[in-house]
């Protein structure tokens, strides 16, 4: 089975708008079904045009990131078993060491005044972040906010004037509808300062999953699939429809095709829906996203062993295996036990329905969750409080 990877991977337009547009107007007024009759009907397109109109608001992303690297004395005798089975167990000398890593991905400008949106796994972590426009002009970037649960940066360069692509209502997505992605793969942006157009249609929505990296687990809500061609480089970038308009931002690929340099495209590539994007980059201008919380239950998935050991009539949603003195789960009233049926209205069919409603949450949120206790349809108010400092890990 395909593993999930992370696809990592002369003069500026006043905006993405056509010149006797004001800025932020719908670049095009003509029907969706009229553009996509126009699609086959000559060289000269929607496509074309919104390719023409958007490319200058593309950036390419170059990040520098400084990582540690903990490693032991590999002369010192301590922590090897046949040493201490004679000198007894003593501390063992580590060192530290720091070294630089290099990265690439994608991005493209929301605003005149330089604002830029990208995936936090392209720039999260970065100490040094350059981003070079289509006339080849480079700038040193700042990260404004970043939230590494939803993967999204916000990033800021000086300056004013700056093209940028005007955001859609992802809501009104519809599965079938041209999508057009922009990007960086594999770093060819370098070589002529203009992004790489890839077109396919919109193969699906409304995907969830979650993908852990490093210490964290990612929440991909909502997820737009595409089979737009999405490889390495191509994370931050956008993905369009045939009007122009933002509806995602490229992220998450599944791909079989690996190489030293990345992973390549096999047609199932996934985007952050902007609306949820948006939501995001608001709270991000305003400060951070304080996601060290916790509910202090276990839970695990219900299969038909499960069911059939404790007597349920159904083999679906999750039983609660733990639930911790003095916790969010305690206070809300949930018992070892409970199946969870639904969290904020949506089903809970398997434990990575869980971490997708849970894990997108923030300290202070409240959770309308349904539980089954029995044959006892029950809703409780789970609210998610500051993760404790001391003690033992808990979830």
């Amino acid at each position: 089975m395909a593993a999930v990877m992370l696809a990592l991977a002369s003069h500026p337009l006043a905006a993405c708008t056509p010149a006797d547009e004001p800025a932020g107007a719908p670049i095009y007024t003509e029907s969706r079904v009229a553009q996509g009759q126009d699609v086959g009907a000559s060289r000269q397109n929607a496509i074309t045009r919104a390719v023409k109109v958007c490319s200058p608001a593309i950036v390419g992303i170059n990040v520098t990131e400084v990582r540690e690297q903990v490693y032991r004395d590999p002369f010192d005798p301590f922590g090897d078993p046949f040493f201490e089975q004679f000198f007894g167990r003593r501390q063992q000398r580590t060192y530290k060491r720091q070294y630089e890593v290099r990265g690439l991905g994608s991005g493209f400008l929301i605003s005149p005044d330089g604002y830029i949106i990208t995936n936090d796994h392209v720039a999260g972590n970065a100490s040094k972040i350059v981003v070079t426009l289509t006339n080849g002009e480079k700038h040193d970037a700042e990260i404004i906010g970043t939230d590494p649960t939803t993967d999204v940066a916000l990033l800021k360069i000086k300056g004013d004037n700056f093209p940028y692509i005007k955001l859609a209502n992802s809501d009104d997505v519809l599965v079938g509808e041209w999508a057009i992605a922009f990007g960086n793969p594999f770093g060819l942006f370098d070589m002529n300062a203009k992004p790489t157009v890839t077109v396919g249609v919109v193969s699906n929505t409304e995907v969830d999953f979650t993908q852990p990296d490093e210490k964290i687990e990612r929440v991909y809500r909502g997820m737009i699939q595409t089979d737009a061609a999405i490889s390495s480089g191509n994370s931050g970038g956008p993905l369009v429809n045939s009007n122009g308009d933002v509806i995602g931002v490229n992220t998450v690929i599944y791909s079989t095709a690996n190489s030293y340099r990345g992973s390549g495209s096999i047609g199932i590539g996934f985007a952050i829906p902007i609306n949820r994007v948006k939501k995001i980059v608001d709270r991000l201008k305003k400060g951070t996203i304080d996601r060290d919380f916790w509910t202090g239950m276990t839970v695990r998935a219900i299969d038909e062993q499960t069911a059939a050991y404790f007597r349920l009539k159904k083999s679906e949603g999750v039983m609660v295996e733990q639930v911790y003195a003095d916790s969010p789960a305690e206070d809300a009233g949930i018992e070892p036990g409970d199946v969870i049926v639904s969290i904020d209205g949506h089903a809970i069919l398997r434990d990575e329905d869980v971490n997708v409603a849970i894990l997108d949450g923030e300290v202070g949120s409240k959770l309308k969750v349904v539980l089954m206790r029995g044959d006892t349809e029950k809703e409780v108010s789970l609210k998610l409080r500051q993760r404790p400092r001391s003690g033992r890990v808990r979830n």
